[in-house]
């Protein structure tokens, strides 16, 4: 095909291997090549790359100015994209392009040119590449030659720019400047090329001044990161004696999602799951207590000791938290050294040396949800020693409108982060708490007796929902820490959230008092006043969005100094701010407070339990109002305020959980002593009738079904705290009245952060559901314990969609041995889960056994032709599978022809794929037999294998022998074009 035929026919995948990054680099370098190959001149250039136009449109109208010069223009162009992006381009464009490019972009620039102006021109990707890291030491050569003015200089060092486009606006600068300015940037770079001494940044980085600031700054992240800081008696609580990795996924809409767990370093540095090249920022998202803070306080350490991230010569840390306590303007000078490390001397040259070398430093944030003020990308701060509130200070180094190339690395909960943030995130890895291997681990670290620790693993093992509960580590800690409470309770007593930290709460009391034996019956009484007081400060903490106190705050709840020696307040090392152990137990206490309280307005729990995702400013006027700074506008205050009250929900939604924990029977027993009968009565209706309004608003939002569709739910962002909130009443009226008016065919909880957890919780409400409903619960961290605590919601289930959720073999050797005695029990779908051929064997026999079964999805795991022959025998003797897909495994031939000769005389099979299996003409050959039987095939899925023209015609002859087969896709295969285009003219069924 004639490369402008090509052009223009594959227009659109062109395009997407152009933007598919959301980054301009790679149209610039195509076009940096383009140019020297003479194929645009500059005019061209500059109708294409038009500043604020959006990316697509620059591309477009470069395919467009191609295709206008002819063949020859089309050709170099393929070239030059196939030399830029030749991954992509053979990913998503599929274009058969056998040249290569000779231009060598790190080729030197001495090549011999007519004058030096077109040499600017002809080795302009070279150029690019090897101006990157000396612009600034280029320019200051230039402008001392009078190349170039202040001005010039300004414009090309925009903060906005990355590297390349700096070393691209400064080629642009020179080249309108004539020969003269040529000839002295080429010579800068021929020297620069020939030295042989350091480089005047090697000299700096191993400076006297910079070695000790460096030494300096390694002693103070250590010392913060030494031990935990979470949990009393922190200074003998070692990090490197109790940590233990979570789980790190890349996030599902990311390409790379499906290519496994995370190392701790691949983070910062690792290249999988770029979303946007151009970006900084890497985000890492995850609940409350799932280890954030511990995982960064781990990268710190590993720093500080030279262990890991030894590319990055300075690592400056912060906590959005106590930066919310800083009220004054700073510049970003100021920021680094108060509120990480001062210099002891040279304090300008270091933040220059910081300014100069962007790629050799590292800022990390952690709990962006914290900051008082919500991101906002509207004030654009772009000079680093101009002062301005802290908050639009990170905004704009997340932005990258201040320090560009610096990587930042944001911890956040999932709910605070918008569009808005997600624009500018070079990637997000998504922190899944601990697998069953951690939790495991975990406990045998924390408990240096062996003993002990066999105890506390038999205890979870013993109890299903305390074992999912301890996947998140911050409650795995409080469980591990209270293991004699936790041995001396009956098994099973501890089901919700709030058991677990009642249980702490106990343990606390109980270190002021060793001779008390638990919290028995009244004995709460004693310690009343020590919960109000702490409660009060949590609770007037959370209305206003503050977790750090002053002496002065805890001085007004009447929190005094034997107040913080319980142990459920931590203060910072020569700093008097105050915090709790965990702002989940902040949390905990202000619903102790909102319980306890007999005084409290009537109105605090209706307006606790509102959607806070629709909440409008009647709420944050009166009660959860957080604190807004005084120096934006009204209009500006106004997004503010809903876009903070957005990032608080979270903690509004914790303690709504905690309040529906306390007054639960067994909870309000343990309280009923230190708050009237009548009032708690009143809580409960309170709650009760919040609850059921709540799933009322929800099941009135769902649409008509329509005709020929099944009536669908797709679960609202605050359905499943609703639902949580119903686990922790433990009422089971409750949960039954709840699913009373729900009546839908199919529910979708896709994308909810559902783990372990949050599958307790909704196995104890929607086993009440009236009618069996498919339950889809893709892209979520159900895995094995999840799937264990959904049992008991199985005979409702339908159809249940488990995609991307981290479950193994043994998760379904569970959910098989309860599915098989589910009548309604009928689909599955585990695309892309850890399974491997021991799996089939219990899917063998759920199609042996349930002659019902209908759909059965396996994709993309670990099957093989074992796997696949296991498989066919349970296929043999079902009568009733429509439905088989087994994309994206292994299979081949030897497993294909298993499946074919079991399918051979089904009379129910509708659609079979085995795309991307390693099927070849053998295993077309055998599938011909069931096309040429089956009386039920509709569509068969062979995509990406390696069917030759010999398979093909196997099932050509077959498809002769049958009619009711639709469609036989055969895309990506071995076969030339033009045995594709003959064979698709023969048979029109088959897809190519």
């Amino acid at each position: 095909m004639r490369a402008q035929e090509l052009v223009l026919r594959q227009r659109a995948e062109l395009l997407s291997a152009l933007c598919r990054s959301g980054s301009a680099e790679a149209l610039e370098r195509v076009l940096d090549v383009l140019i020297a190959r003479g194929v645009l001149v500059w005019e061209d250039y500059l109708s294409v790359q038009v500043p604020g136009r959006a990316l697509c449109t620059n591309a477009r109208h470069l395919l467009d100015v191609v295709h206008s010069k002819g063949v020859d223009a089309c050709r170099l162009f393929l070239t030059a994209l196939n030399q830029v992006l030749p991954e992509e381009v053979h990913y998503t464009a599929g274009l058969p392009l056998g040249e290569r490019c000779d231009l060598d972009v790190t080729a030197g620039v001495e090549e011999h040119h007519s004058t030096a102006t077109e040499t600017l021109v002809m080795a302009r990707p070279a150029l690019v590449h090897n101006l990157r890291g000396c612009v600034d030491g280029a320019l200051a050569v230039l402008l001392e030659a009078g190349s170039l003015t202040l001005t010039d200089c300004d414009e090309v060092q925009l903060p906005a720019y990355t590297p390349s486009q700096q070393a691209r606006h400064l080629l642009g600068h020179v080249s309108s400047k004539g020969e003269s300015a040529a000839k002295v940037l080429l010579q800068y770079l021929q020297q620069k090329e020939s030295h042989e001494a350091p480089s005047n940044q090697e000299k700096w980085i191993h400076s006297e001044e910079c070695l000790q600031y460096q030494k300096k700054l390694r002693c103070t992240v250590s010392a913060q990161s030494q031990f935990l800081g979470t949990c009393e008696g922190a200074s003998n609580l070692s990090l490197d004696d109790i940590y233990v990795d979570s789980r790190l996924e890349l996030a599902h809409n990311c390409a790379d999602a499906a290519h496994g767990a995370l190392g701790l370093e691949d983070i910062v540095v690792g290249t999988s799951g770029i979303a946007n090249q151009a970006a900084d920022t890497v985000l890492v998202s995850g609940e409350a207590g799932s280890g954030k803070s511990t995982l960064l306080q781990r990268l710190h350490l590993l720093w500080a000791r030279k262990t890991a991230l030894r590319d990055f010569v300075l690592l400056f840390a912060f906590s959005c938290r106590r930066l919310s306590s800083e009220h004054k303007e700073l510049s970003l000078q100021e920021l680094l050294f108060q509120h990480c490390c001062w210099p002891d001397r040279e304090q300008d040259q270091l933040f220059q040396f910081i300014l100069d070398n962007p790629h050799l430093v590292l800022f990390t944030f952690d709990g962006l949800d914290e900051l008082r003020q919500s991101f906002c990308d509207e004030q654009r701060h772009c000079c680093p020693t101009q002062r301005a509130p802290v908050p639009v200070l990170l905004f704009n180094l997340i932005q990258g409108s201040l320090m560009k190339g610096v990587r930042k690395v944001v911890t956040s909960r999932p709910e605070a982060v918008g569009p808005a943030l997600k624009r500018y995130l070079r990637k997000e890895v998504l922190m899944k708490g601990f697998s069953l291997s951690g939790i495991d681990c975990f406990v045998k670290k924390h408990h240096s007796d062996p003993t002990v620790a066999a105890k506390v693993l038999a205890s979870l093992q013993n109890n299903k929902a305390l074992l999912g509960l301890c996947h998140t580590p911050v409650l795995c800690w409080i469980v591990s820490k209270c293991h004699k409470e936790l041995l001396g309770c009956g098994e099973g007593s501890i089901q919700t959230i709030t058991d677990v930290y009642f249980m702490i709460f106990q343990h606390f009391f109980q270190h002021q008092s060793p001779q008390q034996k638990g919290l028995e019956l009244g004995c709460l009484q004693s310690y009343l006043d020590t919960a109000l007081r702490l409660g009060q400060l949590a609770f007037e903490g959370i209305r206003s969005s503050c977790y750090v106190f002053t002496g002065t705050e805890l001085q007004t709840c009447g929190v005094t100094e034997e107040y913080i020696g319980m142990g459920f307040l931590t203060s910072s090392p020569g700093c008097k701010r105050y915090e709790f152990l965990h702002v989940t137990m902040q949390c905990f206490f202000a619903a102790l407070y909102i319980v306890l309280n007999d005084t409290l307005d009537r109105s605090t729990i209706p307006k606790l339990f509102q959607p806070h995702y629709t909440q409008q400013t009647s709420l944050s006027s009166t009660f959860f109002q957080p604190c807004m700074t005084s120096s934006t506008t009204v209009q500006q205050e106004e997004v503010s305020e809903r876009e903070a009250m957005a990032a608080e929900t979270p903690n509004l939604q914790t303690t709504a959980i905690f309040v529906s924990g306390l007054l639960s029977q067994r909870q309000r027993n343990l309280l009923c002593r230190c708050c009237p009968g009548p009032t708690l009565d009143q809580k409960v209706r309170q709650v009760v009738k919040c609850l059921c309004k709540g799933m009322q608003k929800h099941f009135k939002s769902i649409p008509q079904s329509v005709k020929g569709e099944k009536k669908s739910m797709h679960a609202m962002p605050g359905f499943v705290w609703l639902i949580k909130c119903i686990y922790e009443l433990q009422d089971r009226r409750i949960a039954k009245e709840a699913m009373a008016k729900l009546e839908v065919e199919h529910l979708k909880l896709t994308y909810c952060n559902i783990g372990p957890v949050e599958c307790t919780a909704l196995a104890y409400v929607l086993q009440h559901l009236k009618k069996p409903v498919g339950i889809q619960l893709d892209y979520n961290s159900v895995g094995d314990v999840g799937v264990e605590q959904l049992l008991p919601c199985m005979h409702v289930c339908q159809a249940l969609y488990l995609r991307n959720n981290n479950i193994s073999d043994e998760g379904i050797r569970k959910l098989i041995a309860k599915g098989i005695q589910c009548e309604s029990f009928q689909k599955i779908a585990l695309f892309n889960n850890s399974l491997t051929d021991a799996c089939t064997l219990h899917f063998s026999h759920l199609l042996k056994t349930k002659q019902n079964f209908l759909s059965l999805r396996l994709g993309n795991n670990n099957l093989t032709a074992v796997g696949a022959k296991q498989l066919a025998e349970g296929l043999r003797f079902n009568q009733s599978l429509k439905y088989l897909g087994l994309w994206g495994n292994k299979i081949g031939d030897a497993g294909t022809e298993a499946l074919a000769n079991a399918l051979e005389d089904s009379k129910t099979l509708v659609w079979l794929s085995l795309v991307d299996n390693g099927v070849g003409s053998a295993g077309a050959y055998a599938l011909a037999k069931v096309i040429k039987n089956s009386t039920s095939l509709a569509e068969l899925w062979l995509t990406k294998n390696c069917i030759t023209r010999m398979g093909v015609e196997c099932l050509i002859e077959a498809l002769e022998h049958n009619t009711s087969v639709k469609s036989v896709w055969l895309r990506s295969n071995e076969l030339s074009k033009e045995e594709v285009e003959e064979m698709a003219q023969r048979e029109c069924r088959l897809i190519f």
